[in-house]
């Protein structure tokens, strides 16, 4: 950094004579000079995944406008056995966001002004006063036109801030994952997946393997499995979830001859999605163990390996009776979108080797 520092000090003689290539790599210095300045000023942000800091003035928080956004960030995580809220929300007046509420992880300030906007919109900024922040401002011009659009997007403004945190849990998965779910990946289906590092246990089968933390206290498992693919035909609610019964059945038996896994179909609910720019299907719900007591939620994404005409799937589930399961299922999730298939791990390795920069994000 102090060689960086002597070579910045002297960009404006350096910049008179330079080559059209000596100035882009003296800019390109001075970027990585700022962010590495960042880095070292800045303080990482505060707060536990999935809470909300709304600022917003008190008695405007009391009324419609207020509790349209309250009932927005309020609303229940889909697919869990009991009612769990989506996110912890704290409110504060703008007056007293001081420097310590000012890198909390998820900032919404609420903004309405009639003399500065026509209409209401989202916009966010990262790492605005700490790293790994998101910082929102609601503009809206008036508590009415506030209300509807709470009102019209509210999936909208869940799903973003869900999104948010789960990038972040990849940004760490990334670097702390378990080997073993890697290397089983690796090696029966030639992706890449990087699955909750605690995750040690492991189950190998026929086009399968299951990987568990193996907890008395917090259970967190990892499927990943393929089937061929037999066309569009292949996603839709009922064939996918016959699938997930059967390879379950053969590979996770209970205590007894009698006792099996089976998906609660009433309470699953299946979807198509996009994972890193591709068709996905997305299923979210309970499963339980036929004969036996244990239950819990699970998640899976659906893809297709195209070179393969395979469906490969990546499930989450977790069983955890004694515990809320808002976190233990949403961690699991995020490592269901770090599952790069063959063709994308080739992709990304050409784009590593030409310096080109590629993330793995939840639902892009």
């Amino acid at each position: 950094m102090k060689y960086l520092s002597s070579l910045l000090s002297n960009l404006g003689s350096v910049a008179l004579s330079a080559s059209r290539f000596g100035v882009v790599a003296c800019m390109m210095m001075l970027v990585l000079l700022t962010s590495c300045k960042k880095e070292m000023l800045f303080p990482v942000a505060s707060g536990r995944p999935y809470e909300v800091l709304v600022v917003i003035d008190k008695d405007m928080w009391e009324r419609p406008s207020g509790r349209s956004l309250f009932n927005v960030l309020d609303t229940d995580v889909p697919g869990l056995p009991q009612s769990e809220r989506s996110f912890r929300i704290s409110q504060c007046k703008p007056d007293d966001l001081d420097q310590a509420l000012r890198i909390f992880r998820n900032v919404i300030v609420v903004d309405i002004n009639p003399q500065m906007y026509t209409q209401t919109k989202l916009k966010f900024m990262r790492d605005k006063y700490a790293m790994e922040q998101i910082w929102v401002t609601l503009q809206s011009p008036s508590e009415e036109d506030f209300v509807k659009y709470c009102t019209e997007n509210r999936q909208f403004i869940v799903d973003f801030l869900t999104k948010m945190e789960m990038n972040r849990l990849i940004r760490i998965l990334e670097t702390k994952h378990s080997l073993v779910a890697q290397q089983l990946s690796l090696d029966l289906f030639d992706c890449d997946f990087w699955a909750p590092d605690e995750i040690g246990s492991s189950k190998r089968g026929r086009d399968f393997f299951w990987a568990s933390n193996n907890s008395s206290s917090g259970m967190v498992n990892v499927c990943v499995y393929s089937y061929p693919y037999e066309g569009p035909e292949t996603f839709n609610k009922e064939y996918v979830l016959a699938k997930r019964d059967s390879v379950m059945r053969s590979n996770i038996p209970g205590e007894k001859p009698n006792m099996y896994m089976k998906t609660d179909t009433l309470y699953t609910d299946c979807k198509p999605t996009v994972v890193h720019g591709d068709y996905a299907y997305e299923s979210r719900g309970l499963w339980y163990m036929e004969n036996d007591g244990m239950g819990g939620p699970f998640v899976s994404l659906s893809r297709v390996d195209i070179t393969r005409n395979l469906v490969i799937v990546a499930e989450g589930f977790v069983y955890a009776p004694e515990k809320m399961k808002r976190g233990l299922i949403r961690r699991v999730e995020a490592s269901l979108y770090t599952l790069m298939l063959p063709a994308e791990k080739e992709k990304k390795a050409q784009a590593d080797a030409g310096g080109e920069e590629e993330t793995k994000n939840a639902n892009s």
